[in-house]
């Protein structure tokens, strides 16, 4: 059920969801801005918050602006999803425990011994590609890196690791509408649902990765068994795709701006700062929804209870007002680490360290052999309700001598 906006909101007549606004994205997101931080969206149903203020405002405020009525356009208190709703749809109590739990196995310090082990296969990929002189950033590097890392850090089986990208690319579609996109992702839903699923029960997991150790939380008596399992299938779902997508779009930024490229080959330590400009100007997560819990006023605009919110972190992350004039530019000397790219507040993603520690040890190993990088042909835009990021990425690079 749609919730009729109040008067005095802007209605905007822009589909954020067509092919074309899904590939380019950023002409519309610069509309909206222009026409306010919160305007109606007619084609969606949903208020429209684009204005980096007002989305850091909904995503730390989840009391007013709830996540277990999903992310996607649907209520799904009141009209159930696809799937038992995840860490990402829930609120307090219930998210307060399932977070306490996966923070206790993701942190600082069970990071911090993955870099070691993440290290030697981005080296041999990137001197592989290297040698090569020309490759596609998506297919040979991208999504050829975090799944050979990721799944080994969580402790799945070899078998299933083949529907770890279909399913990701469902579960986010999902946050959309149910449109061509959507159904061309949930093609096959039921059996890249119940691989995944398959492999968040305790004895498919091996004993040293992260999901043995949220299986752990179960024996402690912090969660139930179903929460375990659910915690698992976030990882799984969440862990590879924003991944693949935050390697891919860094490499488009630094590809297409020679003198950034320059300056990270000859200074690797910049390597944390490209990730975080890329992700801000580039963000792999480009939208989802929230729903009030209440009435309440956002960006000037009175927003009834029940209404759903269309957060444009994309807008957010380009928005002038908190990134300058220049917000479209890519500038490793921009102090870019407020973005939202990772959300912010309650929700902000626990993974977010493993998935900054794969980009920048990929940007590492190249820069180590790499003197250019530059396109080799047209990229092409992935079609995709929510993320942002490319199907194809043709570089070539000439090797340091």
């Amino acid at each position: 059920m749609t919730i009729a906006p109040a008067g005095g909101v802007i209605t905007l007549p822009d589909d954020p969801f067509s092919p074309a606004n899904i590939t380019d994205p950023y002409p519309m997101l610069e509309r909206l801005r222009a026409h306010g931080p919160v305007t109606w969206l007619e084609t969606c149903g949903a208020y429209a918050v684009a204005g980096f203020e007002e989305v850091y405002e909904v995503l730390t405020d989840f009391e007013t602006y709830c996540s277990s009525g999903g992310l996607g356009p649907r209520d799904i208190r009141r009209d159930a999803g696809w799937r038992p709703p995840s860490i990402l749809e829930s609120d307090p109590p219930v998210h307060t425990v399932m977070r306490r739990a996966l923070t206790g196995v993701i942190n600082p310090a069970t990071v911090r011994p993955l870099r070691e082990r993440f290290t030697g296969p981005a080296e041999e990929i990137a001197g592989e590609l290297v040698a090569r002189g020309e490759f596609d950033v998506v297919k040979d590097l991208a999504e050829r890196y975090p799944l050979r890392v990721f799944p080994d850090a969580v402790g799945i089986p070899e078998e299933g690791r083949e529907h770890l990208l279909p399913y990701g690319n469902m579960v986010f579609n999902a946050f959309g509408p149910q449109n061509d996109v959507f159904a061309d992702a949930f093609a096959h839903a039921d059996a890249h649902s119940a691989a995944i699923l398959r492999n968040c029960a305790r004895e498919n997991l091996d004993d040293t990765g992260f999901g043995a150790r949220v299986w752990e939380r179960v024996e402690d008596g912090l969660i139930s068994a179903e929460q375990a399992a659910l915690l698992v299938r976030a990882l799984l779902s969440a862990g590879v795709d924003t991944t693949v997508f935050g390697i891919g779009n860094t490499l488009a930024c630094l590809s297409r701006t020679p003198g950034a490229w320059a300056a990270l080959r000859d200074d690797p330590s910049l390597a944390k700062f490209a990730v975080d400009e890329a992700l801000r100007l580039e963000s792999p997560f480009q939208k989802f929804h929230r729903t009030t819990t209440a009435p309440s006023v956002l960006g000037g605009v009175a927003i009834p209870e029940g209404a759903k919110l269309l957060l444009f972190i994309g807008a957010a992350n380009r928005d002038p007002r908190k990134w300058g004039a220049d917000a479209d530019r890519y500038d490793l000397e921009r102090q870019a680490s407020g973005h939202v790219a990772f959300g912010m507040g309650l929700h902000q993603c626990v993974g977010q360290p493993i998935a900054r520690l794969e980009i920048e040890l990929v940007l590492r190993a190249l820069a180590a052999r790499v003197e250019t990088i530059e396109p080799a042909g047209e990229p092409v835009p992935l079609v995709h309700n929510v993320l942002r990021g490319f199907a194809s990425l043709p570089v070539r690079v000439t090797p340091r001598s």
